[in-house]
């Protein structure tokens, strides 16, 4: 398998070194540079970082030791890259960090070689990923379509193979609609399992996770286990009993991508039952990440002194309806979102996991999130019936992976699963077996520094 996992081995036993890798990604930055995945670079400390690994002792290195890394202009800061969020007005008054958030420095413990920043819409207010005044990120699947949002540089970055694996971040379905729209894996941690400290910037009343994207189910666990909050995980004898829910505005495609895995897991032994589609909690989760979404956005900007006028129209009167909430539907949102989650706790009583799709369609054209636009209601009626009921599993807290199953035409399709909240490595286990029956993709490209 060509993945992080196994360039990090080819590393360690000398087939390759963490220079040449990093060489062959800097080179691929330049060369897919169209694809628009990353919006900040710093050579210097991409070769440096790379000329440390290779000197640095084989005795105690990471899973990840050596590799090239990307942050998302979005969430947990690294040292030295300037997080914009997409935004001009940011961009402008982005100073660069002076250390690693906990995130970075686990990630950095891993080996990983954090050297830029990619793609993400101006405050992740989209699932498209068009920063303001940078090119668009394309699909490298299909130049012409969307990779996805809010994570769509990243998802680029991985599946164009400049890097094997890529920092993410998930507020409403940001990891696992670029990962279905790339045909990568990504995980959308339970709430609070994954470190956030120590400022807490992408904290969203516990509604937003970060962790990576990567093009394998192992490479997502050892991130995971790396990036982890210590503390119990939940257990259940084995995983033998699966819901399978298809939301009715899924299309054709998306919908035999689930009911695919659900009969390659019946045939392994698995108990698949079909389930109602959780369809009235997730409009309900989306009201209240919609909720979320606009108060933190208004209190960002204002903290930073960022006026109407210096944004894009869409993100301007989605910062206008945070001003207007009133404080005490603000806090109703807190008891929703507790009793919204346990009745998707609930869900769980009879089953240890839930099947479902993705994404609506296929990904849509660049652009096909208009930010210059000031309809708000449009603009999140379109996002949610993209990816049906993605804002679900960031409310209730529960962990939710997306990971690739066949091809639709020249495209690949995802399928999601959710577990209860903690049960994080259950999913991956339950992935990986998934992973083992899926028809295995041909990428646009070869992971740079690979070994042939």
């Amino acid at each position: 398998m060509k993945d992080a996992t196994a360039l990090a081995a080819a590393i360690s036993d000398g087939r390759t070194s963490a220079r040449a890798v990093m060489e062959a990604s800097l080179a691929a930055c330049d060369a897919r540079a169209d694809l628009g995945a990353v919006v900040y670079l710093d050579d210097a400390v991409a070769r440096a970082g790379a000329i440390a690994a290779d000197a640095a002792k084989t005795v105690g290195r990471g899973p990840f030791h050596g590799l090239p890394f990307l942050g998302k202009d979005l969430g947990s800061e690294a040292k030295g890259l300037p997080i914009a969020a997409g935004s001009a007005a940011l961009r402008s008054r982005s100073a660069l960090p002076d250390a690693d958030s906990t995130l970075f420095s686990h990630f950095r413990q891993a080996g990983l070689i954090p050297f830029g920043l990619t793609a993400t819409p101006p405050f992740g207010l989209s699932l498209d990923s068009v920063p303001e005044g940078r090119a668009p990120a394309r699909n490298p699947w299909d130049p012409a379509l969307t990779p996805g949002g809010s994570s769509g540089g990243a998802a680029v970055a991985v599946a164009s193979g400049i890097v094997a694996i890529a920092h993410a971040t998930d507020a409403a379905g940001s990891i696992r609609v670029p990962a279905a729209c790339c045909g990568l894996v990504g995980l959308k941690p339970s709430r609070g399992s994954v470190v956030a400290g120590p400022g807490f910037h992408n904290h969203l009343m516990g509604i937003a996770e970060e962790l990576v994207l990567a093009r394998s189910v192992r490479d997502v666990a050892a991130a995971f286990a790396l990036a982890r909050v210590p503390a119990p995980q939940a257990t259940r004898s084995g995983t033998s009993r699966i819901a399978l829910a298809l939301p009715d505005r899924c299309d054709a495609a998306q919908v035999a991508a689930a009911r695919g895995v659900a009969e390659a897991l019946s045939d392994a032994g698995m108990t698949v039952v079909e389930v109602a589609s959780p369809d009235e909690l997730g409009a309900e989760a989306h009201a209240i990440a919609r909720m979320i979404l606009s108060v933190s956005l208004a209190e960002w900007l204002a903290a930073l002194g960022v006026s109407d006028d210096q944004l894009p129209p869409l993100v301007a009167a989605v910062a206008a309806e945070g001003r207007a909430l009133e404080v005490t539907d603000l806090f109703a949102a807190t008891r929703r979102m507790a009793r919204l989650s346990w009745d998707v706790h609930k869900m769980f009583d009879h089953a240890d996991a839930l099947l479902c799709p993705v994404l609506a369609t296929p990904p849509p054209p660049v652009g096909c999130f208009d930010l210059g636009q000031s309809d708000t209601d449009a603009h999140f009626a379109a996002m949610e019936a993209f990816s049906p009921n993605a804002a679900l599993a960031n409310v209730a807290g529960i962990p939710a992976l997306a990971l690739p199953f066949g091809m639709q035409g020249s495209l690949p399709v995802g399928v999601q699963l959710w577990g209860p909240h903690g049960a994080d490595r259950m999913l991956c286990d339950l992935a990986a077996k998934i992973e083992a029956l899926a028809p295995k993709l041909s990428y646009p490209y070869d992971i740079a520094g690979f070994p042939t």
